[in-house]
């Protein structure tokens, strides 16, 4: 799901980009300016040929015609290079990214999954990008820098979080005031919040000692336990899934343990939640959207992908607010990253144009105004002005709320997930999934799945 979300957001920023590249005109003078990386030094030096460079993407033909246009509109920007696409299809890219990285014909640029960066850095394929941004007045958010031995190999393309949505319709009818977009609960206050909104037909809450736990109507939340959402509640208990220096495999800890317990719990115990295997990263779409749920857990692109649609076309009241807490007040973040190979001649101008690419302005209305992406840069955080101009538009929530849920919590709370500084994170969430299924179902408890399961995670986490 992450690689189609990847591929959908690339679709939709492609379509906006294209439509506006045949009628192209200038930013307001209240727009940022664009940042372009510093003419380098290349072999065509004092040549009026381009430099030639390819970016891989993946995708059908049609769809790497769409980013062709996207690069047709780079390449019309300046005369020193030239960027062509090299489509691959979804199923095939990860394998043929590696076969060609075994022949030495890997492309100059491409996007990738966030949990396969790490595993190309520790072979070497990574072209090393602290340059990129020097001299620039503002750098991509620290959380969302790919690290490898101390160096950034890899930048997010935008900025994602978790965060909390709630219908205020269901509020309302309940009595129960809004969660503080400011103060978040703790996690007793949000389950004691979800058995208030947790109805069965006869209208009896699971507060109630009628309440009938086989005919429930409406659940009171929903914790997205796709696996890499998970990890938010470790870091939350103070756990995590490996330790800070990310040397060691701690995802037995009892503070990891008690977390993930604690999210089956909520269907298993407390019935504010219905059961769910974990198997798609669909979260909000079955929950706030489908309309049978008061809270529920998901990504900040959710607001472009499918909220938005849902209040303008079927009424949806939503509100925006922090994660409700365990021990400590975090969030994650995320989101795909353009990347630079290492086995390119051309390094240099493959990270101009990935940095061109990732700009807020070339993607603005397609993907930023919507509410699918976050900027990656850091003033976009801290200058009320541009704060302003990203939020205070009718795509989102009202503005005093959505800045002091997202945009300060970002800035303030969020943390890495583990694939930004380690690797094989994509076969260790996978293994963790299926170690973790009978715990959904109340077959295992947490400690029990993990205490059997933590051999086969910490040997991938080691590369064994």
């Amino acid at each position: 799901m992450k690689k189609l979300l990847a591929l959908l957001l690339c679709a939709i920023m492609v379509l906006g980009l294209a439509a506006c590249a045949a009628n192209v005109t200038p930013a307001a003078e209240d727009e940022p300016q664009t940042e372009t990386a510093a003419p380098q030094n290349t072999e065509s030096s004092g040549s009026t040929e381009k430099v030639q460079i390819t970016y891989s993407y993946w995708g059908l033909p049609d769809e790497a015609a769409s980013i062709q246009l996207v690069a047709d509109k780079f390449n019309a920007s300046q005369d020193r290079i030239e960027v062509t696409v090299m489509a691959i299809p979804n199923e095939e890219y990860t394998t043929k990214l590696n076969t060609m990285a075994t022949a030495g014909e890997l492309p100059d640029c491409g996007i990738m999954n966030e949990n396969g960066v790490l595993d190309f850095a520790q072979k070497g394929l990574l072209a090393d990008v602290s340059s990129m941004y020097e001299g620039a007045e503002s750098m991509p958010m620290e959380s969302i820098t790919f690290m490898s031995e101390g160096k950034p190999v890899a930048y997010s393309a935008a900025n994602e979080i978790l965060v909390l949505y709630y219908n205020k319709a269901m509020f309302d009818a309940a009595g129960v005031a809004y969660p503080s977009a400011t103060e978040p609960m703790s996690w007793d206050e949000f389950v004691s919040t979800a058995k208030l909104l947790t109805l069965d037909a006869n209208g009896n809450n699971a507060t109630s000692p009628n309440f009938d736990v086989n005919n429930i109507v409406q659940y009171g939340c929903v914790v997205d336990n796709w696996t890499w959402q998970l990890e938010v509640w470790a870091l939350s208990n103070g756990g995590g899934w490996d330790s800070k220096d990310g040397k060691t495999c701690t995802i037995n800890d009892p503070a990891v343990i008690e977390s993930i317990q604690k999210v089956a719990d909520l269907y298993l115990v407390d019935h504010v939640m219905p059961y769910n295997a974990g198997l798609e990263d669909n979260g909000i779409v079955r929950s706030i959207v489908a309309g049978n749920v008061a809270m529920a857990t998901g990504g900040t692109w959710n607001v472009g992908t499918c909220l938005s649609t849902a209040r303008d076309e079927e009424g949806l009241n939503y509100g925006v607010a922090r994660l409700p807490y365990m021990k400590n007040e975090v969030t994650i973040c995320t989101a795909g990253p353009q990347v630079v190979f290492s086995q390119g001649e051309h390094q240099a101008e493959a990270m101009e144009f990935i940095k061109w690419y990732t700009q807020e302005e070339n993607n603005w209305d397609s993907l930023i105004a919507t509410g699918i992406w976050m900027p990656m840069l850091e003033k976009y955080y801290t200058d009320e002005a541009l704060t302003h101009k990203w939020v205070d538009n009718p795509n989102f929530p009202d503005y005093d709320s959505y800045k002091a849920a997202v945009v300060d919590y970002a800035l303030e709370k969020a943390q890495s997930t583990s694939w930004y500084y380690v690797p094989h994170t994509n076969e260790f969430n996978a293994y963790l999934r299926s170690v973790l299924g009978p715990v959904w179902t109340g077959e295992q408890t947490a400690e029990q799945a993990l205490t059997a399961g933590y051999d086969g995670l910490n040997d991938i986490f080691l590369g064994n």
